[in-house]
């Protein structure tokens, strides 16, 4: 039987087409009749030699994978290091980035995640999404592609499993005449346009604009109004955020064409904000009928589902300033919108960084701005935001910052200086923006009746501090000096007003906390542990607010009001007292235990048979973390924007060469290493002809060395 078997195989390797006549002699002459299991293991290698050999596959050159050629990441970083580096050229080679497929999947990459909820890898991506996605670059480059499409699509959502050939005539009439979310290509293709333009403004911007970019938060701005503006008596506070409700297409374009001049990505943007969009209702006009209300089962989310977001952080979103409260939507533009609003905004501020320097008088009477060029402070290092008092002979100032679309202005000086500056606002804004404004839009306020700005209140506070200096020959003298110290404090009245809108509680000058029923059918260590991460995110955000201990300690008594409510509500204990006395002041201790039925609950806890429950956070003022007075630079920057600039400096020759003759000259480096130093630099790129001359110099020089190693180091550092 298995001389047949072998005998059967031996033939068939003969006659099959697929061994080259190699492979048979190979083969076919260590097939020993006599041994069986060597015949068995023969043909059975045989098999796998062909298998293995048939199965590898020249590289489809139709694969879309096949051109990618870098990764998306390191594309971007140096995108990013030569907008940096070249930060006054126009851009006019942007196109060429749009054709990078490489964009075009991690940006599909990045619009999936938002999409479904969890992240993809590029392994995970589909031979027929990348196809789409290809087709969907090659539509755009090829001016075939038209935003806001409603029912033919290049490419669409992972989870979006619809069949649109197949749609009803009623189903296709709804989604073309009602309000619908943005396409998914159109979030793609707005996804590849934003990391081409954002790396090109983000080096042009002005360090005075705050919001909408990477680094500069809330927080950051009121950093930089706690350091720089210590000392300015008027203050002009501007709303500006009509802009931010839409511009025209001519000024938007203007503005963006200052900088880049490439026709392709200029068009895509301008098409993107002159397609209509679709914003009616289903029904509207008609009556609808009343029908009851039915029961409403809860739905389960699907696992490619994004899911909403919870509780606290939707609680915590309502808190949100009115100077943040409000993003710009243009268009079909997405999430370019507030960059491109920034654009427009950005020749604001260059125009008020020119008024700055306009207005600008040094007085030699004053110990702080007193140099022509007013960029160095001279002052207490140690105590930067001590200003000394302004006068009619002290040093005249203004500074500027801007939030969205939100200015604030500080002038130090006469009121008179910023009624004229006011004056020449409203003509600008009237000129670039056609935005009418007026002295009630753009009121100035004195620092003594408090200044509102990202809920929180700038005022002045007097300090007379001693003043310990050395005169001349050395005697130290002390005397008293009078300067104002600029305080942040969060805004109570805020902060009643924003819980009073989440209907955490009702009242102003007595506040009664309000049962929070959305948590009712949670459970007590849900509810819990979900108002820990609002009180948690809460203490960050007034981390720099001068009152900060006693504004959380207020946060939390409404917090742990409103739970003990809703847990006398709902295990109907009648009272907050009754559920404090069971629950404890945190309220860490279980509500509902049937007692002679089940031990006790630590015993049940030390089982693992119940959720522990954690007690709130904050329930008394010792608890909060204290304000956070680390002192801020005066020339900051954010830290990608840092290490990108360091980046750049040290990778200039000229850095290296300074660096390297300045460590010669000092003496703290040998002529021997010096050498060694000049041959590695040369290995990277060329040596001048004046370091190869100094190299021979210095090569020559050297006592201790023969002739042979000079000639070995000369000829290294001439190859």
């Amino acid at each position: 039987m298995h001389q047949r078997i072998v005998i059967s195989s031996h033939r068939v390797l003969k006659i099959t087409s697929v061994f080259s006549p190699k492979i048979c002699a190979l083969f076919i002459p260590q097939l020993n009749f006599c041994n069986r299991r060597n015949n068995v293991f023969t043909v059975f290698s045989a098999n796998m030699y062909t298998s293995t050999h048939t199965n590898r596959r020249a590289p489809d050159p139709n694969d879309p994978a096949t051109l990618m050629k870098e990764d998306g990441i390191s594309l971007c970083c140096r995108m990013w290091i030569d907008s940096f580096r070249e930060s006054d050229k126009t851009v006019t080679n942007l196109t060429d980035y749009l054709r990078r497929f490489e964009l075009w999947v991690l940006a599909y990459q990045k619009v999936s995640a938002d999409d479904t909820g969890a992240y993809m890898p590029r392994s995970a991506i589909t031979r027929s999404a990348l196809e789409d996605l290809l087709a969907l670059r090659n539509a755009v480059l090829d001016n075939r592609f038209k935003w806001g499409a409603r029912l033919e699509f290049f490419i669409k959502s992972p989870r979006d499993k619809t069949d649109y050939e197949s749609l009803s005539k009623r189903k296709i009439k709804a989604i073309l005449t009602t309000t619908q979310p943005s396409p998914f290509q159109d979030r793609v293709v707005q996804e590849v346009l934003f990391m081409i333009l954002e790396p090109v403004y983000e080096a042009r911007f002005s360090q005075k604009s705050f919001a909408f970019r990477p680094g500069r938060t809330a927080h950051t701005a009121l950093r930089v109004i706690r350091r720089s503006f210590a000392g300015y008596l008027w203050y002009i506070k501007g709303d500006l955020s009509t802009v931010l409700d839409g511009m025209k297409v001519g000024m938007v374009i203007s503005a963006l064409m200052r900088d880049v001049r490439d026709k392709k990505v200029v068009d895509l943007i301008k098409a993107a904000l002159t397609t209509p969009v679709v914003t009616s209702r289903p029904d509207d006009g008609e009556k609808k009928k009343k029908t009851k209300r039915k029961y409403q089962k809860k739905r389960v989310l699907a696992d490619d589902e994004p899911k909403p977001d919870p509780y606290w952080l939707e609680s915590f979103f309502g808190f949100a300033p009115e100077e943040a409260a409000k993003v710009p939507s243009w268009g079909h533009c997405g999430i370019l919108s507030p960059l491109l609003a920034n654009v427009c905004l950005d020749e604001l501020d260059r125009w008020m960084e020119g008024k700055i320097q306009e207005f600008y008088r040094p007085s030699k009477n004053d110990v702080i701005w007193n140099s022509p060029e007013g960029e160095v402070e001279q002052g207490n290092t140690s105590w930067p935001e001590f200003v000394p008092t302004s006068g009619p002979d002290k040093t005249r100032k203004i500074d500027y910052i801007r939030f969205g679309g939100h200015i604030l202005i500080g002038v130090r000086g006469p009121r008179a200086d910023a009624a004229t500056l006011r004056k020449q606002l409203i003509e600008f804004c009237d000129q670039k923006y056609m935005l009418k404004l007026d002295n009630e839009s753009l009121p100035i306020e004195h620092i003594t009746k408090g200044i509102m700005f990202l809920d929180h209140v700038l005022c002045r506070r007097v300090v007379y501090p001693t003043l310990r200096y050395t005169a001349t020959g050395g005697k130290i003298i002390s005397e008293k000096g009078v300067g104002t110290l600029l305080s942040v404090t969060a805004s109570l009245k805020q902060c009643i007003k924003q819980f009073r809108k989440l209907n955490f509680l009702k009242g102003d000058r007595d506040p009664d906390p309000q049962p929070c029923f959305r948590m009712f059918h949670a459970t007590q260590a849900h509810t819990n542990a979900q108002m820990n991460k609002l009180l948690a995110t809460m203490v960050e955000w007034f981390r720099y607010a001068d009152n900060r201990k006693k504004i959380v300690n207020f946060c939390s008594y409404i917090i742990r009001g409103s739970l003990a409510k809703l847990y006398a509500a709902k295990y109907k204990l009648r009272s907050r007292a009754k559920v404090y006395k069971i629950g404890s002041r945190t309220l860490s201790r279980p509500l509902k235990e049937k007692k002679g039925q089940s031990p006790e609950y630590h015993n049940l806890l030390r089982m693992g048979l119940v959720e522990s429950i954690d007690g709130l956070m904050y329930t008394r003022m010792s608890l909060v973390p204290e304000t956070d007075y680390t002192p801020f630079p005066m020339a900051w920057r954010p830290d990608h924007e840092k290490a990108l600039l360091e980046y750049i400096k040290l990778s200039d020759r000229k850095t290296l060469d300074e660096q390297q003759n300045f460590l010669k000259e000092q003496g703290l480096i040998s002529p021997q290493d010096y050498i060694s130093m000049l041959v590695w630099n040369y290995k990277r790129n060329a040596v001048p002809v004046e370091q190869k001359s100094l190299l021979l110099g210095t090569g020559e020089e050297k006592d201790n060395e023969s002739d042979e190693d000079d000639e070995e180091v000369v000829h290294a550092a001439e190859v």
